[in-house]
């Protein structure tokens, strides 16, 4: 069931202020979430292993730790090993992995399902590694948002969503930034007293400097991979090496997405960008004072789904099938609500009721950014031109 403590949390601690979150729409009807016969297999046989990259924050393994042995417990047939590396530059050499492998006619690397952000998915969609998917290989990709999966060419799993957000001390702020502008304006306002990490190190970050270099650019913008963009990048680096000299140490950039939490939880800042899921579980925990609210700015902080991957040169695909159908069930994906305080990857239609209205209200009003390779010069402009200075 849906915990009273974190319908209360989503309801009172999310200040929204953009759009309703996409994927709230109708649905097929729901599949069975794990393979009945797979359910039946005799204690004797021995299971299939699969192996799942994660490079993220310790809550997304918390969640891992707890799914995982509910899909082992009803599909014995499979066992799922988890290799998880914290957040920061962990993600790229497993990515580098599996184009190796594939280039030396080694198979998979034993690297069977790989998760990473959307940018990722591109990459790999480029360089030939996903496997196409579709529900008749995972009947519950019929709750996920049919736009999410054109967008990612039904190479992706989108099995978890939160956004970027500003988290902020209300005993100290009582009114938060509306817009990139009054953010720009507070944090020169208020010299020291907000802080955002490196944005090689993790999402948050990433999603502040991003949001900056395409600040004043088009929409369709967010969607172009083209090298031409870099160019166009120069308004919001210019920002940004102003902003320096007025953000935490006058421009120390910590590491990873809990330096900046950190920061915030220690009352050494007043404000950061984070991600919501994040926020929701440290207060939940008493990591962070109950002072910390957040709010989102106008247009949104870019966020979206966190995606799962499957190699396509796997050898045990039925085994990642079966694994997938789980993690997009109700049941999964109620985990993703309560344990994780993230936005579930299926439509919330499909999610019981007491979830629907709770997360009815505090929908994100995020933008997703799909460029490609071009994530990797946002990272490398940054660093030569923002921290290097």
């Amino acid at each position: 069931m849906f915990s009273k403590k974190t319908a209360i949390m989503l309801t009172t601690l999310f200040t929204v202020t953009g759009a309703i979150l996409s994927g709230c729409g109708s649905s097929n009807a729901p599949a069975e979430s794990a393979n009945s016969s797979s359910a039946n297999a005799t204690a004797s046989a021995k299971p299939t292993e699969i192996s799942l990259y994660v490079t993220s924050s310790q809550n997304v393994k918390d969640f891992w730790n707890t799914v995982i042995p509910k899909f082992e417990e009803q599909v014995p047939d499979v066992k799922v090993n988890l290799v998880f590396t914290a957040s920061g530059t962990g993600a790229q050499p497993t990515y580098d992995r599996i184009v190796a492998a594939k280039q030396a006619n080694k198979g998979s690397g034993d690297i069977d399902i790989y998760e990473d952000a959307l940018s990722a998915v591109t990459r790999g969609q480029n360089d030939g590694l996903w496997d196409t998917l579709s529900t008749d290989k995972i009947p519950n990709l019929s709750k996920v948002d049919a736009a999410t999966m054109k967008d990612v060419a039904n190479m992706a799993v989108p099995y978890r969503a939160s956004a970027v957000v500003l988290a902020y001390n209300s005993d100290k702020v009582k009114t938060p930034p509306a817009n990139l502008d009054e953010l720009y304006a507070w944090i020169k306002a208020n010299p020291q007293r907000f802080a955002y990490n490196d944005p090689s190190t993790g999402g948050s970050g990433n999603s502040f400097v991003t949001t900056s270099l395409y600040k004043t650019l088009p929409a369709d913008a967010f969607h172009n991979s083209d090298p031409s963009m870099v160019k166009q990048w120069d308004p919001g680096i210019a920002t940004l090496k102003e902003l320096g000299k007025y953000v935490y140490g006058n421009g120390v950039y910590p590491k990873k997405n809990q330096g900046t939490l950190d920061l915030l939880a220690s009352g050494e800042v007043d404000m950061i960008p984070a991600w919501s899921d994040m926020v929701l579980d440290q207060v939940s925990k008493g990591q962070l004072p109950n002072s910390i609210k957040m709010a989102q700015i106008t247009p949104g902080f870019n966020g979206g789904p966190a995606f799962l991957m499957v190699n396509q040169l796997s050898t045990k695909k039925e085994a990642v099938y079966k694994f997938l159908n789980y993690v997009l069930s109700p049941e999964a994906q109620s985990v993703v609500v309560n344990s994780l305080h993230g936005f579930p990857g299926i439509q919330i239609s499909n999610m019981p009721q007491d979830v629907q209205d709770a997360l009815k209200s505090t929908a994100s009003g995020y933008r997703t950014f799909n460029i490609g390779a071009l994530d990797k010069e946002v990272n490398k402009r940054w660093q030569s031109e923002v921290a290097a200075q």
